[in-house]
């Protein structure tokens, strides 16, 4: 990709920063994905490609969960119209809709709505026939906003392994294995609910690499993890179980309770899941929109996981060689990179968002004189616990604030000093969710960077 641009031109290295997040955020947006992927013609309803023909089926119906399912949905009764017979969606972004229920969940913990909205998505799918129409909308998030605790598990008990797990350091690879086997709705039981019907997946990616059994937790897609993956996973990194989870897996592994339906089950004879938008979706636009400011895009990888703090590391590795040598690529240069990292909680520690971790850490690396800014922000708009999707920092973060970043970051505590630095982004939740964005700024050397607080970076909510 290439720019136009006069050097003389070219934007400023935290205005870059910012609007590459912005640009990457709106790319993902479900308006924008479900308008460029999904249409109507007649009765032919188009799919990423694939023809759908609506005179096969007495309803059409959308049933799913996850951060941007209220806005993809509102975007369906868009194309669809009076098309569309009903449905349920649950999440954290409610969107207004004339036909389909969006309900109101909790995101990353689950709560009472989004238990009583998965509830009604199950009810649901079990009055689908083989004349009914399923476009199951999957998206990040998921795993939370449709929890469906199985046999005598609680929903105060999925919040309490959901707690542990998610400060435990356990990729969510890990994760889902477990919250899969302590669901009724996850590792393809949708799918199995709204058998025979024909069921359309489509899939907003917040998973590295798109795997479909975690993305959401696989609700329509086949599990191949075990109860006993989920008890190694709680082992691994000693989680503490409520008794009745620890007897519901137990149970599971014992064969005294039914296995996820797994790769070949009959319940995914007449599925077929489209992704319809993943990190790259993010990260090709993020490129394009640092072409238009005067600087070369480079795409690092979209599946950079790992501990938070310590990629953080290697990244300003990167953007330094860039600086002093020109390898791999020449100033100015915009380095761009997504997936997930995560944080291993200290006891007593903080909430531990993993891009402000990423970024906290960065600008502890980063020295003043290198020219070079980092960003990194959750898509979703909501980092961690925290309020903050993400932060931008520069090698003078560190000082502005009377607080030390070493033992911020020893604690978990990335988020006060970084507010207290001027560094937080925060756009509100933006509808969407395709994992993590980082965007690396490399100014030519001659040109320099800012200094001072961004007033800019903490701009409001995407829409």
């Amino acid at each position: 990709m290439s720019s136009d641009r006069a050097p003389d031109e070219r934007s400023s290295p935290h205005t870059v920063a910012r609007s590459c997040i912005d640009g990457g955020i709106e790319a993902a947006h479900p308006a924008t994905v479900v308008g460029d992927s999904v249409s109507l013609t007649g009765d032919e309803l188009t799919v990423d490609g694939t023809v759908y023909d609506l005179s096969s089926y007495e309803d059409v119906v959308v049933l799913g969960g996850g951060n941007a399912a209220g806005k993809v949905t509102a975007a369906l009764e868009s194309v669809l119209g009076e098309r569309l017979t009903d449905g349920v969606v649950v999440t954290d972004v409610p969107e207004p809709t004339s036909t389909v229920d969006v309900v109101d969940g909790s995101h990353p913990v689950p709560n009472e709505r989004g238990l009583a909205g998965a509830e009604r998505v199950l009810d649901r799918a079990g009055e689908a026939t083989a004349d009914t129409l399923v476009l199951g909308v999957v998206t990040g998030g998921g795993s939370a906003l449709l929890p469906a605790p199985a046999g005598d598990v609680t929903l105060d008990d999925l919040q309490t392994v959901t707690d542990d797990l998610l400060g435990s350091g356990a990729t969510i690879h890990e994760i889902n294995a477990v919250r899969k086997h302590l669901s009724a709705i996850k590792g393809g039981r949708l799918a199995a609910a709204a058998a025979p019907a024909t069921v359309v997946g489509l899939v907003f990616s917040d998973v590295v690499g798109d795997d479909l059994d975690v993305i959401a937790s696989g609700p329509l897609v086949p599990d191949a993890s075990t109860y006993a993956d989920a008890l190694d996973v709680v082992d691994r990194y000693d989680v503490a179980l409520p008794p009745r989870v620890e007897h519901h897996l137990e149970r599971g592994v014992d064969g005294d309770i039914a296995e996820t339906p797994a790769p070949g089950a009959d319940a995914f004879a007449t599925v077929d899941t489209h992704v319809l938008a993943n990190g790259l979706t993010a990260l090709t636009a993020a490129g394009n929109v640092a072409a238009d400011h005067g600087y070369t895009p480079l795409v690092l990888s979209s599946r950079v996981r790992g501990e938070a703090r310590e990629a953080a590391k290697t990244h300003v590795g990167i953007a330094e060689e860039i600086h002093a040598t020109g390898h791999p690529i020449a100033p100015p240069a915009v380095v761009l990179s997504g997936g997930e990292t995560t944080v291993t909680l200290s006891d007593d520690a903080g909430a531990g968002g993993p891009n402000q971790e990423f970024a906290l850490s960065a600008a502890i690396e980063l020295d003043a004189d290198a020219d070079v800014v980092v960003g990194s922000v959750d898509t979703d708009g909501i980092d961690g616990a925290s309020d903050a999707a993400g932060a931008i920092v520069d090698g003078e973060t560190t000082e502005r604030t009377s607080m030390d970043a070493r033992t911020a970051l020893a604690a978990n505590e990335a988020s006060p000093f970084l507010e207290a630095a001027g560094a937080l982004v925060e756009t509100g939740p933006t509808g969407t969710n395709v994992n993590d964005l980082r965007v690396l700024v490399v100014a030519d050397a001659e040109e320099g960077g800012e200094s001072g607080p961004r007033s800019d970076c903490s701009q409001g909510p995407l829409q």
